[in-house]
């Protein structure tokens, strides 16, 4: 341990590794300086955990991801990025299993990743190691009845169990969450009364024939009046309600798939795209704040998310007004802006919206001829420019199809091609010889 003996502002000077004679730090007893820097040892030390980690990613990916989500498990924030990183990676997180998942996130292939159960929200350390010691001593649950009873319920609460039951964990032994929720009260009662019995030594006669029989005679658990399950959005969202985030599915994962043609961007590329470069992104709302500005104009400030995560998105007075009937929790809408950076984040500046389900697109039906015929090509990039008026408001994309069967290919034309007025782009395409049509984003 060394001994500071004086301190000297030495103006700007170079940094050295400790040891050497002359640095802007301090001056040590013996007259040597210590320096800010990292020591070379130090930074050796940093180097080699990152190569180490930096072979474990390449090498083993899921068992490297799988100890990094276990890792984060007390973190949701860090739980869903790493999930999202996952993702990209190209392994699934599968959802908790009451009759697999261990406490920690478990590998099961090259490709998947099974859900920890210390990640599931309401389960404390002792309901995750009573639920493994009862499927440990006697074997995989078979109904929520069957585990209710085995369980102490007193550690594994009501809201355990609804959490369970939301994110999944049951769906194997029953699919329909809205019947395992309506299930739960009658269930409870039925298995802390069944656990009297068996503390006071009472059975019945039902008792009796299931110790002759290996599989039970009768279906002794009560249950509700036979639902509906959840609608798939509702199911979803009521996932990330209990879990944080959606698990089992996303509710943008197919309307994302179609909306390719338009090139969107993910919100988590927000941060590499150029600056005043138009974006579109198809992303789904989940808070909005609208506010007054101090010259008494409306505008607002959004959360948003898409399949890879969230950003923040504003609207400002001069778009408000024509965007305000989109701006609804939990909507989804394709958007168009650019990006910009604030206080250190990345957030979207959105000029214009539309609902997913209302996004057109002008479909082209162009033969090789006249793909290859210049005076056609000449014409038709005339035409979509005369429809293409007012470059920040471009709506309906416009994609060829050029010839026919298997050999059929799909060209979607740039941003500064597409059209405001299919009808009227459609007559003149027409009128033109070209076959042109209309048709929903989501219809194909």
């Amino acid at each position: 341990m060394v001994k500071i003996i004086s301190r000297q502002s030495l103006g700007t000077q170079a940094v050295y590794d400790i040891g050497v004679v002359r640095s802007h730090n301090f001056l040590l007893a013996n007259g040597m300086v210590a320096s800010n820097c990292f020591n070379k040892s130090h930074s050796t030390a940093y180097a080699y955990v990152t190569y180490q980690t930096a072979y474990l990613k390449a090498n083993y990916p899921v068992e490297y991801m799988s100890a990094l989500l276990t890792a984060s498990s007390g973190i949701q924030d860090k739980v869903d990025r790493y999930r999202e990183n996952a993702q990209k990676m190209g392994i699934i997180i599968l959802p908790p299993d009451i009759n697999r998942s261990v406490e920690d996130f478990l590998p099961l292939d090259d490709n998947h990743i099974l859900f920890g159960l210390s990640a599931v929200k309401n389960l404390g350390q002792g309901a995750i190691e009573n639920i493994l010691d009862a499927r440990n001593s006697d074997g995989e649950f078979k109904s929520l009845a069957d585990f209710c009873e085995r369980v102490e319920l007193r550690t594994v609460n009501r809201r355990a169990l609804e959490t369970l039951i939301y994110c999944g964990a049951f769906d194997l032994i029953q699919p329909n969450r809205r019947q395992l929720i309506n299930d739960i009260d009658i269930v409870i009662s039925w298995a802390q009364k069944r656990s009297k019995e068996k503390a006071s030594g009472q059975l019945n006669l039902f008792d009796l024939v299931d110790k002759v029989d290996t599989e039970p005679v009768f279906e002794q658990a009560p249950s509700s009046p036979p639902v509906e399950d959840y609608p798939v959005q509702e199911k979803l969202r009521l996932e990330k309600e209990y879990i944080g985030f959606y698990i089992s599915d996303h509710p943008l994962k197919a309307i994302n798939q179609a909306a390719q043609i338009l090139s969107p961007i993910s919100l988590s590329a927000l941060s590499e795209q150029k600056a005043k470069q138009k974006l579109s992104a198809v992303v789904m709302l989940n808070s909005v704040r609208k506010i007054i500005t101090k010259n008494g104009d409306p505008m607002a400030f959004v959360q948003m998310e898409d399949i890879t995560g969230e950003a923040e998105g504003t609207i400002f007075p001069s778009t408000y007004e024509k965007l305000e009937s989109f701006l609804l929790e939990g909507k989804q809408l394709i958007v168009w802006g650019t990006a910009q950076e604030r206080n250190d984040k990345y957030q979207l500046i959105i000029d214009d919206a539309a609902a997913v389900e209302q996004v057109k697109m002008l479909m082209l039906e162009i033969t090789p001829e006249q793909a290859l015929d210049r005076v056609k090509s000449s014409y038709l990039k005339q035409i979509l420019e005369q429809q293409s008026v007012e470059s920040n408001q471009f709506k309906i994309p416009v994609i060829a199809a050029i010839g026919k069967g298997e050999q059929r290919q799909f060209i979607r034309f740039g941003q500064k091609f597409w059209v405001q007025n299919e009808t009227s782009a459609i007559a003149s395409l027409q009128s033109a010889g070209f076959v042109a049509r209309c048709t929903s984003l989501l219809s194909n």
